[in-house]
């Protein structure tokens, strides 16, 4: 048995990537919420399980939970826990890490080099395949870092008869996804992003994590993706959840609850 109750035998590993779930809840004040912080306390006693808590900035929620595992029961077990709490759920999501299919390729390289009047050496591709590598498993399995600020928003492509993402060739929509990661690339260091999928799982087909130290840092990056045609033709937009980042018993507390 494991710290958070989960079995071995229980445990419902994806082949690929890991579960997240986002928790956006509304406090039933005064009352303890010792399930809650002691749940995401012995959930994130196993590594490399991860919980971003936070207090949802204006009032469609209190308290925001984003949960991360290689194993799917686990966060069952942990949304059980904490949904058994003095809360209400107002929001939910779940989606798993996912890699790019739009990743350049060796051959994408090899044109970049040459665009450039650079040579494809055997160096420089042993170099661009560990970034690569190293980008990957940044994707399916993510350790995120510690900021202030989250931003979370659940997210489609359109199949409207005029501009139906699905019926664009693979080489449209990965020259469209490579202007796209254009402008994400500008924000390096300033904006965490972490894509997730959700296509089969949930309402929409991807959820977008953004964490940043300033808040003026997210709305600029959203604000100018939305020129690119990725979202201005091809996007529609769930809502939008923002909060502080702190420890989940700051947060708890914050949100009227408390401790014990």
């Amino acid at each position: 048995m494991e710290a958070d109750g989960t079995t071995s035998d229980s445990a419902v590993r994806p082949s690929e990537g890991w579960g997240v779930v986002h928790l956006m809840l509304r406090a039933r004040p005064g009352e303890p919420a010792t399930e809650i912080v002691e749940a995401c306390r012995a959930f994130v006693a196993i590594d490399p399980q991860q919980v971003i808590a936070f207090s949802v900035l204006g009032a469609k929620a209190d308290l925001g939970l984003m949960a991360l595992s290689p194993d799917v029961d686990a966060l069952d077990r942990l949304t059980k826990r904490v949904t058994r709490g003095p809360v209400d759920v107002v929001g939910s999501f779940f989606s798993l890490t996912e890699g790019s299919e739009y990743t350049s390729t060796e051959d994408d390289e090899r044109a970049r080099l040459a665009a450039e009047g650079e040579e494809a050496t055997p160096e420089r591709l042993a170099a661009w395949s560990e970034r690569m590598l190293r980008y990957r498993d940044a994707r399916l399995h993510p350790r995120l870092p510690e900021r202030r600020v989250i931003a979370f928003y659940p997210m489609s492509k359109t199949r409207t008869p005029d501009a139906n993402w699905y019926e664009l060739s693979f080489d449209e929509r990965k020259a469209l996804m490579r202007g796209h990661a254009r402008v994400g690339r500008a924000y390096a260091g300033r904006v965490i992003q972490l894509i997730t999928g959700s296509t089969g799982l949930d309402d929409w087909e991807w959820g977008v994590t953004l964490l940043a130290d300033d808040p003026v840092v997210i709305k600029e990056i959203v604000y100018e993706m939305r020129f690119d045609p990725v979202s201005a033709r091809y996007a529609e937009f769930g809502p939008f959840w923002v909060g502080l980042v702190m420890g989940v018993e700051e947060a708890v507390e914050r949100s009227g609850l408390g401790n014990g």
